[in-house]
C-alpha cells in the first residue's frame, strides 16, 4: 500500500529527495504521514484540495481490498 502512495506522490513533486512517507499501522487501520517540500505542497493539495481528496480516495480503495481503514495526512 505504501509503494502505491509513494509512486503517486513522487510523480507529482519536483523535489523528490524531500519526500518522506511515514506509515503508522494499527490493528485495523493505517495512517500515512506524507511530508514534502514547502514548494511542492501546492502541487500535492491541488486546487481547492481536489488532488489531495483524489489521493485519499485511491488509497481508501486499495485499503478496502486489504480490509483496513486508511488515512493520509499531508505535512508541510
Amino acid at each position: 500500500m505504501k509503494d502505491i502512495l509513494e509512486t503517486i506522490i513522487l510523480n507529482l513533486v519536483d523535489n523528490k529527495e524531500a519526500v518522506e512517507i511515514k506509515e503508522v499501522e494499527g490493528e485495523k487501520s493505517v495512517v500515512f504521514e506524507v511530508k514534502v517540500a514547502d514548494s511542492d505542497m501546492g502541487e500535492i493539495i491541488g486546487k481547492q484540495g481536489r488532488l489531495a481528496k483524489s489521493i485519499r480516495t485511491v488509497m481508501k480503495a486499495v485499503a478496502t481490498r486489504e480490509q483496513k481503514r486508511v488515512s493520509v495526512e499531508f505535512i508541510g
